[in-house]
């Protein structure tokens, strides 16, 4: 399923500031973190938030957390297997893989049955995000165009992977609504105006994505409760009816639902739009208006806070299009699964389905999720735009989909110093991302727990336990 970010819950302000100063101090190294606050976070939700709450803008420092540094001591390898061991020795039925990796040296501290594959869940985005950043680039952006029809007074409305365009003006503080419907029909309007043409014919040009628009591995129950919908090259608010309507809300047709939006905003801008919307290529007419999405890298920091499936599809999608093969959820697969490969990960028992981690035939190993963290934490030269993940990583206790877990005396020692990946299904719950010890180690894990008889939220308070336990030692 997919996970909904959360407030703090219990913890109090005064134990949230504290352990947000030792986050602070604990992270102010780590291979050059962007700390910045949610790119993605309206500024009106921002100010509603407690200060203690916000995300972090700046290194601070505390006396008694040290710095990074490859001399400080590593965990000593039996001591925390017989505290992980203990953690997962629970009375949840389910089985526990796990791996933790010193992500300096790369050193294994400790494995329980990492090499096993099963099933992700959604920390299989990790994935995505690594291929998404890899092939396209942080810094690429999405268009959106207008695009003179083949026909007299015609326009056509091509979908270029944007999945978080806004009805309302493009707002440049924003990731979802960055490039907003109002100013793209403004602009063409003008452009329309200007050639003396008051009323047009609209068409859309969605070709970018081939295939089925709804992978089949889908369970269609996930499908009818809004876990995903059909994929398209252009969509509202990660196809949704609002950019704070629940996911269950979805419209049946993204695209079909943009076009409608924008034929709105067109009227509303003094251009009378005419006839039916029907589906055209866009051809080789001059492009009369042009809006662009935020950056790869601010979508992928924004799907992994707050576990979008629709933008990991998308993404997927835009991945296996500018690896030169076709936009379908097949291809978007074999795309991540190819470009992880390509970074150095083996692959070896991997099974990719779709690039969100809904399909049930999803396989991937701790070992294999542990080492996509530090590949994002380590890269350097040309791999440097994969650290731009790292950001998205919700931070336990306090943002995404991590907000109101940590909460109770036996996890609360990780709250503010865990930054990890969430991850359920019925069955399934998955835990993976990095923590600074208190001898300033980054330290890297992926706790994954499937065949759950209780279902995924017994197996919670185990992988939080153990990923508390790192940041306590």
């Amino acid at each position: 399923m997919k996970e909904h970010a959360s407030t703090m819950g219990r913890i109090s302000k005064a134990a949230t500031a504290a352990l947000l100063a030792v986050a602070l101090a604990a992270l102010a190294v780590p291979v050059g973190f962007n700390l910045a606050p949610a790119l993605f976070a309206p500024a009106a939700t921002t100010q509603l938030l407690p200060a203690a709450q916000l995300a972090p803008t700046a290194p601070a420092t505390l006396s008694g957390v040290s710095a990074l540094s490859d001399a400080a001591p590593l965990p000593e390898p039996a001591a925390l297997g017989t505290a992980l061991d203990a953690v997962f020795a629970s009375d949840v039925v389910g089985d526990f893989t796990a791996e933790v990796t010193d992500a300096a040296t790369g050193t294994a501290l400790y494995s329980r049955n990492a090499a096993t594959a099963a099933a992700p869940a959604s920390n299989l985005k990790l994935l995505t995000s690594l291929a998404a950043l890899s092939t396209l680039g942080a810094q690429r952006r999405f268009s959106t165009d207008v695009v003179a029809g083949s026909t007299p007074h015609s326009i056509v409305l091509r979908a270029g992977g944007d999945s978080l365009l806004g009805t309302g003006e493009s707002d440049p503080r924003a990731v979802v609504g960055h490039a907003g419907l109002k100013t793209l029909a403004d602009k063409t309007a003008a452009a329309l105006k200007k050639a003396n043409i008051g009323a047009v014919t609209l068409a859309t040009d969605t070709s970018l994505f081939t295939g089925p628009a709804l992978n089949p591995s889908w369970d269609s129950a996930d499908v009818l409760n809004g876990e995903i919908a059909a994929v398209y090259p252009m969509a509202l608010y990660g196809a949704r009816t609002g950019p704070q309507a629940p996911t269950s809300d979805r419209p049946a047709n993204a695209a079909a639902s943009v076009a409608a939006a924008f034929a709105t905003a067109l009227q509303g801008a003094g251009i009378e739009v005419t006839g039916t919307v029907s589906e055209a290529p866009a051809g080789s007419g001059a492009v009369l208006a042009s809006v662009t999405s935020a950056t790869v890298a601010q979508q992928v920091q924004y799907l992994l806070q707050v576990s979008d499936n629709y933008v990991a599809e998308v993404m997927g999608r835009m991945a296996a299009v500018a690896s030169g093969r076709p936009g379908s959820s097949a291809a978007a697969a074999e795309t991540v699964q190819a470009t992880v490969a390509g970074l150095g990960l083996d692959t070896a028992g991997m099974v990719l389905d779709d690039s969100c981690g809904l399909a049930a035939a999803d396989r991937a190993s701790a070992r294999q999720l542990a080492a996509a963290v530090r590949l994002m934490a380590t890269s350097t030269g040309r791999d440097a735009d994969l650290r731009q993940a790292l950001p998205g990583l919700p931070i336990a206790g306090l943002t995404g989909t991590l907000g109101g877990r940590f909460t109770d005396p036996v996890t609360l020692p990780g709250a503010g110093l865990v930054r990890a990946k969430t991850g359920t299904l019925l069955t399934v719950a998955t835990l993976t991302g990095y923590v600074v010890d208190g001898h300033g180690r980054l330290l890297v894990f992926s706790f994954m727990a499937n065949g759950l008889r209780d279902g995924n939220k017994s197996a919670l308070p185990v992988l939080d336990a153990a990923a508390a336990k790192l940041a306590a030692d």
